[in-house]
C-alpha cells in the first residue's frame, strides 16, 4: 500500500480545484513505490482498478493531452450561478426526469459549462473537435494508455448530468441544453473489463491490463 497527498487549490471562496497533472504525476509515484514496496516485477501484475471521486472534471486538448485548466473538484461551488440561471428557465424538472439528479454544483456538467464561460477561447475548441472531458477516471486511463482510450464507466456518466439512466447514454437534449458537443465526451463502459493496457513505460517495457474503474462510493459498496 502507497498513498500520497497533491495540492488542494482553492482560488475563492467555495472553490475547489485541482491539477489534473500533478494527480497524474501522483498516481505513477505510487505505481513505482508500490511495486518497490512489494518486491515484485511488473510482469507479476495481473491488472489495474481505477476509483475515484465521480464528479470532478477535466478538459484537454485532443493534440496536446494538456489541460485546458484545473480539474474543477466534487465539491467546487463555482457553478451556482449557472445552475441557478438554468433553474429559473425551468429547466430542472427536464435534468432530474432524464438523470435522477438535482440540478446542483456538485455535478461534471455545470462545471464544464463553467470552464466554457470563464476560460478564454475553451467554448471554440470544444465546438471545433479540439477538446475532451472526463472526470478523474477518464483522464487517468487516457493517461496511463499513452491517449489509446477514451472512456469512462457507468458509475461515472451517471454523476454528469449529462447521461440518460434511462436508456443509458449520453442524452442528445441535455447536451444541446448545456451546449456541450458530443465529441467531448468519453465512450460509456461497464464497470468491469479489460479496456486496455497501460503503455509500457509506465511499468518498466511491460503493458499492464486496465480491468476497472468505478466511483468510488460504488467501489465501496462492492468492497
Amino acid at each position: 500500500i502507497y498513498q500520497m497527498e497533491f495540492t488542494q487549490i482553492c482560488p475563492k471562496s467555495g472553490y475547489v480545484e485541482h491539477n489534473a497533472d500533478e494527480i497524474y504525476q501522483t498516481v505513477l509515484e505510487c505505481i513505482k513505490n508500490v511495486i518497490i514496496n512489494a518486491s515484485i516485477e511488473p510482469e507479476e501484475i495481473d491488472s489495474i482498478a481505477i476509483t475515484n471521486q465521480r464528479e470532478t472534471t477535466v478538459v484537454w486538448d485532443r493534440n496536446t493531452g494538456i489541460p485546458v485548466y484545473h480539474a474543477i473538484v466534487w465539491q467546487s461551488r463555482q457553478s451556482d450561478e449557472i445552475c441557478q440561471r438554468l433553474k429559473d428557465a425551468g429547466r430542472e424538472d427536464i435534468i432530474r426526469k432524464k438523470t435522477g439528479l438535482l440540478l446542483d454544483p456538485y455535478f461534471s456538467a455545470t462545471k464544464l459549462v463553467w470552464i466554457f464561460e470563464n476560460v478564454p477561447g475553451v467554448k471554440d475548441k470544444a465546438l471545433n473537435g479540439e477538446l475532451m472531458f472526463g472526470t478523474i477516471d477518464s483522464w487517468l486511463v487516457y493517461k496511463l494508455s499513452g491517449g489509446k482510450r477514451h472512456i469512462t464507466d457507468v458509475t461515472n456518466a451517471s454523476r454528469t448530468l449529462l447521461y440518460n439512466i434511462y436508456e443509458q447514454c449520453w442524452d442528445q437534449e441535455l447536451l444541446e441544453l448545456f451546449g456541450i458537443p458530443d465529441s467531448m465526451l468519453p465512450e460509456v463502459v461497464s464497470s468491469s473489463e479489460v479496456y486496455c493496457c497501460t503503455a509500457p513505460y509506465h511499468f518498466y517495457n511491460h503493458e499492464v491490463p486496465i480491468a476497472a474503474m468505478i466511483g468510488d462510493q460504488q467501489a465501496a459498496l462492492f468492497g
